[in-house]
This record gives C-alpha cells, structure tokens and sequence, in this order.
C-alpha cells in the first residue's frame, strides 16, 4: 500500500509538472479519481516533495503546476509503457498511417536516447520480450490516406489560425481550388479534413486523399468560439453527416453478451429487457454508414426506430441480392 501510495503522488507530480495552465483541486481529483479532500492531502504531500511547485491564482479558483518540470530521475518510462509506445506505432504503420508512425518512432528513439545507459540497458530486454509477445490483428478495410505534405498544411494553418487553399478532386465540382477556414482532421478508416467554406457555417469533411496543392494562406481564419471536433464528431455513426436521427436497435438475447460490450455510438444508452434481449438507443446522423454495419449483425438486431434506417437496410440487402444473384446465375 504504502508503494502504491508514493506511485500515485508521483503520478499526480507528473501531471502537475506537464501541464503549462496547472491543475485545480477539482481536476486532481477527477485525474486521480479521488474526492476533494483527498485530492488536497495528495497536493500537499506533493508540494513536500516538490517545493517548486507554485500556486495560480485564476479566479474564482486556484491553479497548480510545476514549472520547471521533473528531473530525468522521476521520468524512467517502464518496460511496458514503451512497448505500448511501440505497439501503437508498430499500429498506424499496419494500417498505413506512416505519418503517424513515424512520430511516435521518433518519440521512443528520443525517450531511449535520454535514458542513462544503466536504465537503458536494464528495460531494452523487456521491451523486446514484450514486443515480440504482443501484436496488432490487421482487419479489412481501406488504407487510411497520409500525405506528410498535405498533413503539415493542416496542421500549421490550424496552429496559426490561418486560412487553406487546396483542389479538391472530388465532391460535385471536381478540380475545383477551395479556400477554407480549418477546424481538424478526423482520423479513421479514411481520414478527412474538417472546415469550413466561404459564408456556409456548416462545418464539412474533405477526404485527405482528394486534396491537391495545399497552401497556406496570409489570411487569418479562426473557428467558430463554440465549435468542437468532438462533437462534431458524435454527431455522426460515421464520417458522413445528415440528418440526425433518434435510432433505437433490438439485440436478441443470444447475442446480449456481445451487445453489451459493444459501442455503437458515444452517446447510446444500454438496457437489457427482462426477455433478456438488449435495447441500445442513440442520436446521430450517417444512416447509410450505421446499416452498412448492421450487416455485419445479421439476423441478431431489429432496426426499431427510424423507420427511414429500417426501409434503407432493406433496400441495400436487395441490393446485395440482387449482385450476388446475378453473379451466380
């Protein structure tokens, strides 16, 4: 216990120390999963250990940090948080992020290389035996698109608040050159930028792969104050956005386990009936993305609500039929 405790106060340090803006009592206790009066015990054994570490007033409550971070001797990363570095890594490059992977290769050479030669050479045989014990189940799906050129355009017009030029080779006017007010990338089985164009407020998605001859612009172009990527995000099953609908699916009691554990949608709720069949209901729009997934649960789920999902499953089921039929014939 009394390890596990001196664990923890290092790990609230850690935070502490990496945050620029500090943290209040009420985030330390939500990052250590911890009440308040235990989150302040935690922050004076802290301030104990830490005597740099400094109070900021940000009224009407109180920040805390470290600013001159932690020395090298409280950083060791162990075994098997740089084999997770590399499994994440080994990751993206199995699915053909090498931009990504690249950026956290080049992380676990930088974390190697400060390491001091004892600690180095007393976790580099750990690591192997962990790497070679773990690997990554590549699944069928399209190779998500990383151009480090067209990645390095987002980025620094989103670091700099600046405006984008591109041609677009895709949507209804192919080859056209769009000027866009960036607000992130969204990464998946193919990845999309996320902006906004010209008087629309719409946010839209841009697929990477279409774009051609990005340039930064001398243009200021922040986003909206209330915007978020997150939400943004939610807001769809998928990628594509419409008409967001109130959906409700019926699992069959045979497949509750799997139904339980499963997400469909960041803001589903989950009940299990007394049938023992489960019921999982979320808002969002992509209906065509969420019944291209519905296949994949055959004859387990029931489209309760919306209808419009339920009609649109049946029709690409006769879709598919049909294909296959007249392949067969």
């Amino acid at each position: 216990m009394r390890h596990d405790k001196a664990t923890r106060l290092l790990d609230l340090a850690r935070m502490l120390a990496g945050s620029g803006e500090g943290m209040t009592l009420d985030e330390m206790a939500r990052a250590m999963a911890v009440g308040r009066r235990t989150a302040e015990r935690m922050r004076d054994a802290v301030w104990a250990a830490f005597p740099q570490m400094e109070a900021i007033e940000d009224p009407p409550t109180r920040r805390f940090r470290i600013p001159s971070g932690l020395d090298s001797l409280f950083q060791t990363p162990t075994a098997e948080e740089l084999a997770a570095l590399r499994t994440a890594a080994d990751a993206y490059a199995a699915r053909g992020a090498q931009g990504r992977a690249a950026n956290l290769y080049g992380l676990e050479r930088k974390l190697l290389s400060a390491l001091r030669g004892a600690a180095r050479r007393r976790v580099a045989p750990d690591v192997e035996a962990l790497v070679q014990a773990e690997t990554i189940a590549v699944h069928a799906g399209p190779r998500p698109y990383e151009d480090e050129q067209v990645l390095a355009g987002v980025r620094t017009a989103i670091k700099s608040l600046s405006a984008l030029a591109f041609r677009y080779e895709g949507g209804s006017a192919p080859g056209r050159t769009r000027t866009v007010t960036p607000l992130g990338i969204l990464f998946g089985h193919s990845n999309y930028l996320v902006a906004i164009e010209g008087e629309d407020p719409r946010p839209r998605s841009w697929r990477l792969d279409r774009i051609r001859d990005i340039a930064v612009l001398d243009q200021a172009a922040s986003p909206p104050a209330d915007f978020s990527l997150q939400a943004f995000a939610d807001e769809s099953f998928g990628i594509y956005h419409g008409q967001v609908e109130d959906v409700v699916l019926r699992i069959r009691a045979d497949r509750a386990e799997d139904a339980l554990r499963w997400r469909f949608h960041s803001n589903q709720t989950v009940h299990q009936e007394a049938d023992g069949s489960v019921l999982v209901s979320f808002r969002a729009s992509g209906m065509l993305e969420l019944s291209w997934h519905l296949f994949t649960w055959a004859d387990a789920v029931e489209i309760v609500s919306p209808p419009s999902l339920r009609r649109m499953m049946v029709d690409e089921l006769r879709a598919a039929l049909k294909a296959h039929e007249a392949a067969g014939g």
